[in-house]
C-alpha cells in the first residue's frame, strides 16, 4: 500500500517557495534540511496521482492541483502578490471553482474548491 506521494520540484531558490506555499497558501514547513524543504500539513491526506491529456476546458495540464477551503480569498492574495494568473477564477461544469497560477518557479498550479 502506498502511504504517501511527494512532488519534488527542482529549484536553486528554496526561499522563494516560502512566500507562495507557506505565506499565501498556508502550508507548514514539515522538513528543512537546507537542500530540500517540504511543505504540507499534518492532517491525513489522500494519496492521488492524476494523468491527463489536458487540464479541463482545453487548458494546459497543471503540475499540481491543490484543494483549498477559500479559493476566492487565495485568488485575491495571488493577484495582490503579483503571481501570474493564467486561468481566471471559474466555476467549472464538474463542480469545482478554480484558477491556475504560476508559482515562483514557473510551475502551473491548479487551485480549487469543490462547490
Amino acid at each position: 500500500m502506498v502511504k504517501r506521494i511527494v512532488a519534488n520540484i527542482q529549484t536553486d531558490h528554496l526561499a522563494d517557495a516560502d512566500r507562495f506555499y507557506k505565506d499565501i497558501l498556508g502550508l507548514e514547513i514539515l522538513m528543512d534540511h537546507g537542500w530540500i524543504k517540504t511543505f504540507g500539513n499534518y492532517e491525513e491526506a489522500q494519496v492521488q496521482v492524476s494523468f491527463a491529456t489536458q487540464g479541463g476546458n482545453d487548458t494546459e495540464v497543471p503540475l499540481l492541483s491543490m484543494e483549498v477551503d477559500h479559493v476566492d480569498e487565495l485568488y485575491e492574495k495571488m493577484q495582490q502578490a503579483g503571481f501570474e494568473i493564467t486561468y481566471g477564477i471559474t466555476n467549472e461544469d464538474w463542480g469545482v471553482r478554480r484558477f491556475f497560477v504560476k508559482d515562483p518557479f514557473g510551475n502551473l498550479i491548479n487551485i480549487l474548491s469543490h462547490q
